[in-house]
């Protein structure tokens, strides 16, 4: 039974590590312009790893991801153009000021029930672009603020930097997922009443989802910055962005943390590749995101992992 039980897992683990390989083989073959599309996905790829986290088991819709990255990402970007903070400093300020902020706001909004958590969280989206707005002396506005420093200038460099932080949180967060608190984030998220008779706190282990999904969101915000070399409301606060972010988890597989990956370097390879059709390109891959949300609602990862249990 035993056997029966960790295969599945052993065979997951063996297929992460092929992958993992080939990646990190990727800058031996491919272009600086592809590594580039793909060291961005990476990113976005935490993001929605750390939304997942929070919607997949914890079933709380947070519309303003955002949010919290932008907090991270201005965060850095300020220390660095401002003060001249090293960059690793700036990264650990980042995830800081994030976490601080979701503590702020997850903590009443947790008091909420139904759609009204989602709707506090997509108002501090815009309450944080109009804040960046009117501190524009600061911020930079509108137009975005450059940094002095970056990462590295090689695409090689930036993109095993990327992958080893990807590896690194992916590694976190789906632990996390499969440890006792994950559980009972699941159990809270399907049964809220049901898992507080059994006597967990259910808003206590909601808080410190929020607030790990901040930490994360936060300090890949801060290094997406250090990579870009600029922070603007347009990379990392948009609305538009947060939609992104929602559906490449929901497209990956929601409670799988793995799928998320999987859907945000697709969302941003097809996007890349078709930005030749100009607005054509929006609507081909919202049509795509849309159809695997219809037709597999599990999503990418998650309907194959579907179709392995039940044989």
């Amino acid at each position: 039974m035993q056997t029966i039980m960790t295969a599945p897992f052993r065979s997951r683990a063996v297929w992460a590590i092929v992958l993992v390989a080939i990646a990190a083989t990727l800058p031996w073959w491919l272009s600086g312009y592809i590594l580039g599309v793909l060291t961005v996905g990476f990113y976005f790829g935490v993001f929605a790893m750390s939304w997942d986290l929070l919607f997949g088991f914890a079933g709380e819709v947070n519309f303003g991801p955002t949010f919290l990255i932008g907090l991270g990402a201005y965060t850095a970007a300020i220390l660095d153009a401002k003060w001249g903070a090293p960059i690793a400093v700036c990264v650990a300020a980042g995830g800081l000021v994030a976490l601080i902020g979701g503590l702020l706001l997850a903590v009443p909004a947790l008091r909420l029930r139904g759609p009204y958590f989602g709707l506090v969280t997509l108002v501090a989206v815009l309450l944080l672009q109009n804040s960046i707005v009117i501190f524009a002396g600061v911020t930079g506005g509108e137009i975005g603020m450059m940094v002095p420093d970056v990462m590295s200038v090689d695409a090689s460099h930036n993109y095993w930097i990327a992958l080893a932080f990807l590896i690194v949180c992916a590694i976190m967060l789906f632990g996390l997922s499969r440890s006792a608190i994950g559980l009972i984030l699941q159990a809270s998220g399907q049964d809220t009443i049901g898992a507080q008779a059994l006597g967990f706190n259910v808003t206590k282990h909601k808080l410190a989802a929020f607030c790990i999904s901040a930490v994360f969101s936060g300090v890949a915000g801060a290094m997406l910055v250090f990579y870009q070399g600029t922070a603007s409301v347009s990379t990392v606060v948009d609305i538009g962005i947060g939609v992104q972010i929602i559906i490449a988890a929901v497209l990956g597989g929601r409670r799988t943390i793995l799928g998320a990956v999987l859907g945000s370097i697709f969302l941003i390879v097809a996007g890349e590749f078709l930005r030749p059709l100009g607005q054509i390109n929006t609507f081909v891959v919202a049509a795509v995101a849309l159809a695997v949300i219809l037709f597999f609602p599990d999503g990418l990862l998650g309907n194959v992992l579907r179709v392995r249990e039940r044989e």
